[in-house]
């Protein structure tokens, strides 16, 4: 299957998901894949798309501690967007691509990736510490399956499929700045456990750029030798703006 890559600059919250959402809609119609890298203007909680919203988390107490909300359209729980790199991947369904094929494939990439930064990474092995998943953020523990660093979750992951094509994005940490979600939270008191980030990995920051040339070396090397670039002017449309819009909508956002 074809390949194609896009690094896109920093961008508000609903925007980033729509074009997120628009990516699935053009593995649908086109039967190619994209890679995305991409980043977050403003300091931002994204919510699960079955997560619950009111009640746990206060978006008058969001904005006034500089907090942008938004809900995915993947599942999973409550995480902040800030100093951090997220990814995305889009495809249409193959025949033998079952959930758990898909995002083993996906992890080995992201392991390749972050190993040609030096970053030694490992996939998480089973636990039953969990807590359910409208009751704690991201990245408190790393569930079976996740990557960790330094026996910390350092790549947080949800996966959507709808008619055909699938969506999977995650963040990788650069700074740990979950404790943000503290300030949105209508208790405030939200137990949260150190997560990994590249920076400390690294004893250096990475931009998203950085992380971006090894991630697409990557798809080059294991997926797609012929992979090139996808200009994000290909991908914009009246669709995209009205996805944004609904993303933008707090009856969306703060829905139960």
């Amino acid at each position: 299957m074809p390949w194609r890559l896009l690094l896109t600059p920093a961008a508000t919250g609903p925007w980033n998901m729509a074009i997120d959402e628009a990516l699935l809609d053009r593995a649908r119609a086109t039967g190619e894949g994209v890679v995305r890298v991409y980043s977050w203007i403003r300091p931002t909680i994204s919510l699960g798309r079955n997560q619950r919203a009111r009640g746990a988390y206060d978006a008058a107490r969001a904005a006034e501690a500089g907090l942008d909300v938004v809900r995915r359209i993947t599942g999973g729980r409550a995480l902040v967007h800030h100093r951090e790199i997220t990814y995305s991947v889009t495809s249409p369904v193959l025949d033998d691509d079952d959930l758990r094929a898909s995002y083993v494939r996906i992890n080995a990439l992201l392991v390749d990736a972050l190993g040609r930064l030096g970053v030694d990474v490992i996939v998480a092995g089973r636990t039953d510490r969990l807590p359910p998943p409208g009751s704690a953020p991201c990245f408190e523990l790393p569930a079976e399956g996740e990557l960790v660093c330094a026996g910390r979750k350092l790549v947080g992951s949800a996966q959507v499929r709808e008619r055909g094509a699938w969506l999977q994005h995650g963040s990788i940490l650069v700074h740990d700045d979950q404790h943000l979600l503290r300030h949105a939270s209508t208790s405030g008191a939200i137990a949260l456990s150190p997560a990994a980030t590249l920076s400390e990995a690294l004893g250096r920051d990475v931009a998203p750029p950085e992380f971006a040339a090894a991630l697409f070396s990557a798809v080059r090397d294991s997926w797609d030798p012929a992979a090139h670039a996808l200009d994000v002017a290909a991908v914009m449309s009246e669709r995209v703006q009205a996805l944004e819009g609904r993303y933008a909508d707090p009856v969306w956002t703060w829905r139960e």
